[in-house]
């Protein structure tokens, strides 16, 4: 294919020829592959509706979205074509110009039913909060740690509307990004699931010391689970095996006993009586009350947690002021943040949100608070910092902020309109990181799409690390 025209021209190849992972899609594209790998995403994608009772919200990143070769185009279309579920169910939210609205987008992607199927490059990478994601699908290699992070970010809100407890990475290249990143964020990545066993194999495997541990934990799970529904006759049963009949207590002291009494414990397990209880007990039938005559008044209050206490969106910001002026001398973030500006970089946002989650005070719940306080959606943690410390402060959402740096910026400046163009691309990525680092023109695809560090250096005829600092000098100020 013509890379200026889109023609597609036939030609024969050798019968071998090597492509790395990185060329593929940039320099060569396999179609039945990319239907293979929609199809089973897909697949899945209907047993977590099947169980769950909702189709999964599910981004995928793709590799680019470059005229005439969109990776990102490939993607929609076929999903489109595989789901059968409409246009408006699968759509692409880049920075190309033949998107439009991405902003709109993504906030359509995190507020509404559809679409459910998001596909980007780079620009959902960071910074976005969609807690509906379920599903996140690599298509696109990662040698970055920081993106990686930044990627897998996008899944780790709860969302209790669904009862969202984890997500699902996909990994399209054999498992190998989650393996070459396994020791290097603070995910807990469980490996592919095995295959369910029946209980009674699971106990027998547990017996035959095949992969014990592992297999015990299923247990103790299994019987947990089980013990959550016992009708009163069965428990009664029960008690001729374990004390009280209580399975719950006996599946929490489980890995002891059998570490402690194995044959004895085994042999409770093994009772062919004993399955017999768990495998064909009545489960309680639930009763479903409909008040047809009822009538009442409903409202609705937030309330957020520290600790064991329940507090007001008032108290919770007032609890949060008292913490970031008692603490401000003592945590380092907190002290470049509101004394020393200059000092402002990624590690420093990152140590500030890491700090204020241990502490209970979440950058989420902060801005929930804030919205409910002080009518302001999506104030930006620089903002929600320096009015805990100053209530004189404004409060700012990260766009504001932004727009003020850069307008700033431009009055110290005179700047031509390649360096202008560069310093859109800034300005998009502070919008959603708040910060700029030199090593980011190197790793984030906004830059790299730009030819990256090199290319940026000569644009601003080696003045850019001067840029960039007086930039995060700026925003943080």
């Amino acid at each position: 294919m013509s890379g200026r025209q889109g023609k597609q021209i036939y030609d024969e190849l050798e019968d071998e020829r090597d492509f790395s992972s990185e060329d593929i899609e940039k320099d060569i594209t396999v179609p039945e592959c990319n239907r293979k790998i929609i199809e089973e995403i897909f697949k899945y994608a209907l047993k977590h509706e099947e169980e769950k009772g909702h189709f999964p919200k599910i981004l995928i990143f793709a590799v680019n979205d470059m005229p005439h070769i969109s990776h990102a185009d490939r993607i929609v279309s076929l999903f489109r074509e595989i789901s059968g579920r409409g246009d408006g169910f699968v759509q692409k939210i880049t920075g190309s110009p033949t998107v439009d609205g991405p902003l709109q987008r993504i906030r359509e992607f995190r507020n509404r039913p559809e679409p459910k199927v998001a596909v980007t490059v780079d620009m959902l990478s960071t910074g976005v909060d969609i807690p509906s994601i379920e599903f996140i699908v690599f298509l696109r290699p990662v040698k970055s740690r920081i993106l990686w992070v930044q990627m897998l970010g996008r899944g780790t809100r709860l969302c209790p509307e669904i009862n969202k407890t984890h997500f699902t990475i996909f990994d399209c290249f054999d498992g190998s990004l989650i393996e070459y990143f396994r020791n290097t964020n603070e995910f807990t990545i469980d490996p592919p699931g095995k295959e369910v066993l029946p209980l009674e194999k699971v106990i027998e495997n547990i017996y035959q010391n095949n992969d014990r541990d592992y297999h015990t934990k299923v247990l103790v799970k299994r019987l947990h689970r089980i013990s959550k529904d016992l009708p009163g006759e069965v428990i009664e049963q029960l008690a001729s095996y374990i004390p009280d009949g209580d399975l719950g207590k006996f599946a929490s002291e489980l890995p002891k006993k059998l570490k402690d009494e194995f044959l004895k414990t085994m042999n409770i397990l093994r009772d062919s009586n004993f399955q017999h209880l768990l495998f064909t007990y009545h489960r309680v039938k639930k009763v479903f009350l409909v008040g047809h005559e009822v009538r009442d008044s409903v409202c609705s209050e937030i309330l957020f947690r520290v600790g064991d206490k329940y507090l007001k969106p008032a108290d919770y910001l007032e609890k949060f002021s008292r913490f970031v002026m008692d603490h401000e001398d003592e945590i380092e973030s907190l002290k470049i943040l509101l004394a020393r500006p200059k000092e402002w970089r990624t590690d420093v946002l990152n140590q500030l949100r890491e700090k204020l989650s241990i502490n209970l005070f979440p950058e989420k719940d902060l801005q929930k608070a804030h919205k409910v306080v002080y009518n302001k959606a999506l104030a930006d943690i620089i903002s929600i910092v320096k009015h805990a410390a100053r209530s004189h402060e404004e409060i700012l959402t990260a766009e504001e902020r932004v727009e003020r740096s850069m307008g700033r910026l431009m009055r110290n400046h005179n700047f031509d309109e390649i360096q202008l163009k560069w310093l859109g691309f800034i300005r998009d990525h502070l919008i959603e990181n708040l910060t700029i680092d030199i090593e980011d023109f190197n790793i984030i695809p906004l830059f790299e799409r730009q030819r990256g560090l090199g290319k940026a250096r000569k644009v601003f005829g080696g003045r850019l690390e001067e840029i960039i600092e007086e930039i995060n000098y700026l925003v943080a100020a």
